[in-house]
């Protein structure tokens, strides 16, 4: 439990300083123009902004852990494919897929949680 825990605050304050970066950093502005989501950007960042936050609560509140990782799954996996689409090499793929990975079993540890109650 100790582990898990440290796993979803790990995700969650990653997805927080993504999400930030992603509102304020030259560089996040340059890789969101570059995946052809530029127009997203901003609401994109949000939701990684609130999924982030989400899992924080949701090392409290168990219903916000499976709303927030199930969200951040489903970010993560389209995150795959656009990657994917452009032809990115597999070193800058890997990120997506970890978080993806990480998610997923946030997503399971917590559905788990919750068949326990």
């Amino acid at each position: 439990m100790e582990f898990a825990n440290a796993i979803i605050a790990f995700t969650g304050i990653s997805f927080l300083v993504y999400g930030f970066n992603s509102l304020f950093s030259e560089r996040m502005i340059n890789e969101f123009d570059r995946w052809g989501f530029s127009q997203f950007r901003k609401i994109i960042s949000v939701l990684q902004i609130l999924g982030a936050i989400g899992l924080i609560l949701g090392l409290k509140f168990n219903i916000i852990l499976i709303a927030s990782s199930l969200g951040l799954s489903i970010m993560m996996f389209f995150a795959i494919i656009v990657r994917i689409k452009i032809k990115d090499n597999i070193s800058r793929i890997l990120p997506a897929i970890t978080y993806f990975v990480l998610n997923a079993l946030i997503l399971k540890y917590s559905l788990q949680v919750l068949n326990q109650l």
